[in-house]
């Protein structure tokens, strides 16, 4: 909110909105659901998948919590009415850590 002295008088007034500002686009469900794809893949979940499979060795415990961890979060995000703009900011996901 801004101040306005209009005819001598004043009021509270809310700021104007620019023909160039337009309603921000709402986040949809599938684009939380790429961001959890991409932190996956960023960390090489199938790979360590296949690994697991081919050869029988379990992947690394802190691989597989972050991997549930991440799919609890899109489905937390998912959830919210509305998405928030910055869903893809680290603030909303799970951090990796190595041991």
């Amino acid at each position: 909110m801004r101040f306005a002295e209009i005819e001598g008088s004043r009021e509270w007034t809310e700021p104007t909105r620019h023909s160039s500002q337009l309603a921000p686009v709402s986040v949809l469900v599938e684009d939380v659901e790429a961001e959890a794809r991409r932190r996956l893949r960023a960390i090489k979940l199938n790979d360590w998948r296949t690994r697991e499979f081919i050869t029988g060795q379990p992947m690394p415990e802190n691989v597989r919590h972050y991997a549930l961890q991440v799919e609890f979060a899109a489905t937390a995000i998912s959830r919210l009415s509305p998405i928030p703009q910055d869903f893809d900011s680290d603030i909303y996901w799970p951090r990796l850590w190595s041991r």
